[in-house]
């Protein structure tokens, strides 16, 4: 996959995404709107793929959907400090176009004080080894486990952008439902939900990668999950 190489009240959210691929947590970003004061401040960690970096075919910038989610949010009065690790055609197993596997990005973007960290993807591990994706996928969430252990797990499986995903793509899915049961994750399947399916329109020339309008739509199914898990605040 392509590779794009992020006294009244109070601030929070930016337009633009944060990438960080340093490890550290990046500085507070420039207001965007005024919430409530006394309203809870977020840290949420973001894993993906080039379905979260935004490639040639769109999600761009302030086009891709982590941007647009965390907009929605704010809009929402939520305060979320993001911190999004990606990469191209990286996947549990398959490493990506900078040699990264989803436990690395994990490395990089979770930090002790994260209330959620989200995994989407990745439909790059298709045609790998079933108990390698399942070992990996293991380790890969124990890490955000390990890392910070009080912050709330959603995985997102990989998408597809029709009714027929192969074979091998259902068993990654599979394998991701499985392991994220076994940590107390909430897994979200984009394949039996259809979020593709009959929308030519969400998808670039490729045949792959969401255009513009497909992180958009994107933002609605993945900001409203992100919300539900920030809600349920022990």
């Amino acid at each position: 996959m392509k590779v794009a190489v992020g006294h009244v009240a109070t601030v929070v959210i930016s337009v633009a995404a944060l990438v960080s691929l340093s490890g550290h947590r990046p500085s507070p970003p420039r207001p965007y709107q005024m919430v409530a004061r006394g309203t809870p401040i977020d840290h949420v960690a973001v894993v993906g793929d080039s379905y979260t970096t935004g490639t040639d075919e769109g999600g761009w910038g302030t086009s891709a959907w982590t941007n647009r989610a965390w907009l929605t949010l704010s809009r929402q009065g939520m305060q979320v400090v993001p911190n999004v690790a990606s990469e191209g055609r990286a996947g549990y197993v398959v490493r990506g176009d900078h040699g990264s596997v989803f436990e690395d990005l994990t490395n990089r973007a979770v930090h002790p004080d994260d209330a959620l960290v989200v995994f989407f993807g990745s439909r790059n591990d298709h045609g790998v080894d079933p108990a390698q994706m399942s070992a990996m996928a293991h380790d890969t969430f124990d890490v955000a486990r390990r890392i910070a252990p009080s912050s709330k797990l959603l995985v997102i499986g990989p998408p597809w952008t029709n009714a027929d995903p192969p074979i091998d793509v259902l068993y990654v899915r599979d394998i991701l439902s499985g392991q994220a049961n076994d940590v107390g994750a909430t897994f979200i399947d984009p394949i039996s939900e259809g979020w593709f399916v009959d929308r030519p329109d969400l998808i670039g020339p490729d045949g792959v990668h969401p255009n513009d309008a497909g992180h958009a739509y994107m933002a609605e199914k993945i900001a409203p999950l992100i919300r539900a898990q920030l809600s349920r605040r022990s």
